[in-house]
């Protein structure tokens, strides 16, 4: 039995979708992003002391600072050993369970725009539930239909929070 070379990325046939190096430079490159924004609003707020001790920015900055020099880290090793590195992130047999939990999310998030909370949540669960937990009709139906009549419930007459409405409930005049 041969077991997977993540070095090679080659094993029963699988084959490298995607090195490690690509993903740890866009994860370097997007947390510096984020430091430099959090540097950069840290400084408009202040970062110095004022009469009644630290101002907004100051703890702020200091975090921004210790995660810019530690993406900068990750981008210059990442980019040091950039033709020395063919380590496997992962195979596309691997990243297949991962599209199809990804796809309907972001079809789910496009759709509760247009459509609210509810109904786009009543197709995510059913769909989830009969496509990859293989029930039956009857269960994925009942808490398919149940979750989001549960949570309207608690949240729009309970708390009386109000989550994002679409047309269907504006046609049922909530």
């Amino acid at each position: 039995m041969t077991t997977p070379n993540k070095e090679s990325g080659e094993a029963h046939g699988e084959s490298a979708a995607t090195l490690t190096r690509g993903p740890e430079l866009v994860v370097g490159l997007v947390l510096m992003a984020i430091a430099g924004m959090v540097i950069t609003d840290s400084l408009r707020v202040g970062t110095g002391w004022g009469d009644d001790g630290p101002r907004s920015g100051y703890f702020p900055f200091y975090i921004g600072l210790f995660l810019l020099l530690a993406s900068t880290f990750i981008v210059l090793s990442t980019l040091l050993k950039w033709s020395k590195s063919h380590a496997v992130f992962a195979t596309r047999e691997e990243l297949v369970p991962v599209f199809q939990m990804l796809v309907p999310m972001v079809i789910y998030v496009v759709a509760m725009v247009y459509l609210g909370i509810y109904l786009p949540s009543a197709i995510l669960i059913g769909y989830f539930m009969r496509h990859h937990g293989k029930f039956a009709w009857p269960p994925s139906l009942a808490v398919s239909i149940g979750v989001p009549l549960v949570f309207f419930l608690v949240f729009e007459k309970w708390f009386l929070v109000p989550l994002p409405k679409g047309p269907i409930e504006a046609m049922l005049g909530f």
